[in-house]
Order: structure tokens, then sequence, then C-alpha cells
């Protein structure tokens, strides 16, 4: 079953999926990707999911965020609830003062992000799934709006039991974490243009070697190879579900040749884009 909601005047687009056996994510497949942010809920048991051709369990009873630039399908799509919006809906950016997910649920550096429900939570989850359930009873001027208030309520419950789970969020306060997040809302925005972490660093008013400290301190991965993966994992993207050419993806990520792309796609992958493609 899916429940739609459609604003023409905006765009705003909010989309729930329960029990969808075509509940899935064409990532790049089909050119650009759907600007669509996707909450999944398993509410059976344990099943597979295959994000970005890597095969992955996701235990029962857990919530995966999931990007518009994905792919992704689930061995049992029909034991799954999803909730899908674009950011004319709800803007994550825009909002992130109200929900703080921005660079850590979507587009942060730990992926996927498999997070485990208590009994307690489930049953959270159970009253606000429900409210959604009622909400789509009504078509009236209101509803778009209910649904943004259901939709941050998800997302907020989301992020705190997230932190609760992350080791970082738990030794180190949100105002420091808040760094991190920063970082990779700016790279989310430029990693195909700007591959050196002195851009990164002036962004964020710091010296590249304070931001590096104080990823270190953070107990986070260097900002150079949070940026290296990044890039990495947009050319794999491209190699798997689009047919450019290796000089056409070197462009799009901003390398000044396919040589030079090449020789940064062996040394971080191990593998030869050509090689990569065909395997």
């Amino acid at each position: 079953m899916i429940r739609k909601y459609e604003d023409k005047s905006t765009l705003a687009r909010f989309i729930m999926h329960i029990n969808n056996e075509e509940l899935k994510g064409i990532g790049l497949r089909n050119g650009s990707p759907v600007p669509i942010n996707t909450f999944v809920y398993n509410k059976g048991e344990a099943q597979s999911v295959t994000i970005d051709e890597i095969e992955y369990t996701m235990p029962e009873g857990c919530i995966l965020p999931l990007v518009a630039s994905l792919h992704f399908v689930f061995e049992h799509p029909d034991q799954l609830i999803a909730w899908q919006f674009n950011r004319e809906f709800y803007c994550i950016v825009d909002h992130d003062t109200e929900v703080g997910c921005v660079g850590f649920l979507f587009y942060g550096i730990q992926h996927p992000m498999f997070i485990k429900l208590s009994e307690a939570e489930k049953k959270a989850m159970f009253q606000l799934e429900k409210l959604f359930h009622d909400e789509w009873k009504s078509s009236d001027n209101f509803q778009g709006e209910m649904l943004r208030t259901l939709l941050k309520q998800l997302i907020i419950k989301t992020t705190r039991i997230a932190k609760q789970q992350n080791d970082s969020y738990q030794q180190f306060s949100d105002e420091k974490m808040d760094m991190v997040r920063k970082f990779m809302l700016v790279l989310e925005g430029n990693f195909k243009q700007e591959h050196g972490v002195n851009f990164y660093a002036a962004a964020l008013n710091k010296s590249p070697k304070t931001l590096s400290n104080i990823f270190a301190i953070l107990k986070q991965p260097a900002p150079s190879k949070v940026i290296q993966s990044r890039i990495i994992l947009e050319a794999k993207r491209y190699l798997h579900y689009t047919d450019k050419s290796v000089k056409e993806i070197a462009y799009e990520l901003g390398f000044e040749s396919s040589a030079h792309f090449s020789r940064f796609f062996k040394m971080y992958s191990g593998a030869n884009a050509s090689e990569f493609r065909n395997s």
C-alpha cells in the first residue's frame, strides 16, 4: 500500500509505503536521482538489504535512513514501512536547528546506519505509525502541515536513538559533534569540485591542521580520508549504474584528466575503474 501527499503549487511530496513490494531505490540508474530522503522501518524479522551492490543484514526492529542517490533493494519489502519526503516538503538543511539530523542520519560518516529500537521505542513507533495512519483519513487544507509535524517527530525520535547508539555522541557534546555534521554537509555540496582539506577547513573557519585535530579528538576519520571515501563512493555509483565513460566520470568528479582519476580510483579502491565496472 502506498499513501501519497502532493502539493502541486510547491512540488512538495511525501509518501508512506506500507508493506509495499515495490519499495526500492533506483539511485543513479535512470540519470539524476529524485531528490528524496527515506526512512525504512523493519517491523518483521531480520532481512538482507543490498545498498549500492553491497549486501547487509537489516536487523528486526530497526530504522534505516537512506538518501536519494542510493540504489537499494530489500529481501522482503512487504515487511517494511517507509516514509519518503523531498526538500520541498521538508528541508532537513533549512530546518537543521529543529531536527539536527543532516550530516549524521543523512550524509553522515557512518553508513549504512541501522538504528535498533528497544521495546519501549517500538511501542512509541507504533503510536507514531498510528497517527500517520489516522492522518491519511483527512483531506483538508491542514493535512500537509500535520504530516510535516509527524515527520519531524519521526526524525527527532530517530536522531535521538541513533545518538544514544553512537560512541562519539556518548563521549562528546552535540555542540562538539556539530563540527563533524557541518563538515559533512559542506562536503556533500562540494566534493565533486573540491578535493582538498583546505577548502573545507576555510568553509568552517578553521585551519586544515585545526580541523584534522578536531576530528582526531572526536575519534573520527581524518577529513582527507572522508573526502577520498566520498569521491570513491560516487565514482563506484557512476561505474555501476550509468553508461558514462571513465573520461566522463573523471570530468563529473572534478579531475583534470581521466588518467588522474584512474590513478586516484586505483589507489583508494584497490581496483582499476574498468575492472571494477566489469566485476
